[in-house]
């Protein structure tokens, strides 16, 4: 089975800090559940990328990885690099605007 090293990019980083702190202001119990939820999720990259959807029809190893929590979710955007490399590029709550 091949592993993947899955690695979050600067804007990534600052993504999981802004939505971890919103969430922080209003429940902290639930800001480290939402923040397990991702880690958890992320995890998947690590085996089975490819079984995410695709991002965008013409770019086959951008794609989004659904991360579930409560009534909505996260979405995370990473691209498939050779070398067995996955880049989360960003973190989104699903109600907030396109990150693309």
């Amino acid at each position: 089975m091949t592993r993947y090293k899955v690695r979050f990019t600067a804007q990534a980083e600052e993504d999981l800090v802004r939505l971890y702190e919103f969430l922080l202001d209003r429940d902290i119990d639930a800001a480290e559940r939402a923040l397990h939820a991702i880690q958890s999720a992320v995890d998947l990259l690590r085996f089975s990328p490819f079984s995410c959807r695709k991002a965008a029809a013409d770019k086959p190893f951008l794609r989004e990885l659904i991360v579930p929590f409560g009534s909505s979710g996260y979405v995370a955007l990473f691209e498939i690099e050779p070398g067995n490399r996955v880049n989360v590029l960003a973190v989104r709550h699903q109600r907030e605007e396109d990150y693309r």
